[in-house]
């Protein structure tokens, strides 16, 4: 447990030191929200319309940046090897791995996203449901992402590679969470889609790390 323990406070420091940290996603969310309104006009009826909808399009993108780093720098040096080589499961290391990302990227992400949205006009009301969808939904994006992460390894453009093979397995949880904030403005029953989302997420979660140390092997091999 306690090597558990330190292997996810290395991951969040790392993660959070990581190209900026949290700051490069956070700011280039806030960085779409500020450009929305100059593209679909100032109005603040079709502002609060597609508020939701922006708010987990930003979310999506802003998991994009900091992927292609989660498992290639211990590639380049050397310490993918011997976590590989280490008593605790791979399947294990690369939980902990996504979890640090989570904690480091998918967490703030997760704050910014009441505040955005709120301030394109989508209801105060709304804004208890954008953070905890956000959040799940940001478990789910770092899970499926670290999929991705892990087959792009040893890959030249790896980001580019990581992009085009995460960018479908982000469409469930934004269709679900989307839909889900969607209903719950209109006054529809909203819980089947976040019950969806959050049923992604332990998917996502379940199952990724298996696939991530595979990919991790056949990179190695």
């Amino acid at each position: 447990m306690s090597a558990a323990l330190e292997l996810f406070a290395r991951e969040a420091r790392l993660a959070w030191g990581r190209g900026g940290g949290p700051l490069v996603s956070v700011g280039f969310y806030a960085g779409v929200a500020t450009l929305l309104p100059l593209a679909t006009g100032p109005e603040p009826a079709r502002l609060a319309a597609v508020a939701p909808g922006m708010a987990w399009i930003g979310l999506a993108l802003a998991a994009l940046l900091s992927l292609d780093r989660l498992f290639e720098r211990d590639y380049e040096d050397g310490a993918l090897d011997l976590i590989t080589l280490s008593p605790m499961p791979l399947e294990l290391t690369c939980a902990i791995k996504c979890l640090g990302q989570w904690v480091a990227t998918g967490a703030p992400l997760a704050l910014a996203a009441p505040i955005a949205a709120i301030a394109l006009g989508a209801p105060l009301a709304l804004a208890p449901l954008i953070f905890a969808s956000a959040l799940v939904g940001g478990l789910a994006f770092a899970f499926t992402g670290g999929i991705g992460a892990a087959l792009s390894l040893g890959a030249r453009r790896g980001g580019l590679l990581t992009a085009v093979i995460v960018l479908p397995l982000f469409v469930p949880p934004v269709i679900f969470g989307g839909g889900a904030l969607d209903a719950f403005a209109s006054g529809l029953p909203w819980r089947s889609g976040f019950t969806l989302l959050s049923a992604y997420a332990a998917a996502a979660v379940a199952l990724g790390p298996v696939a991530m140390a595979a990919a991790c092997r056949n990179a190695l091999s």
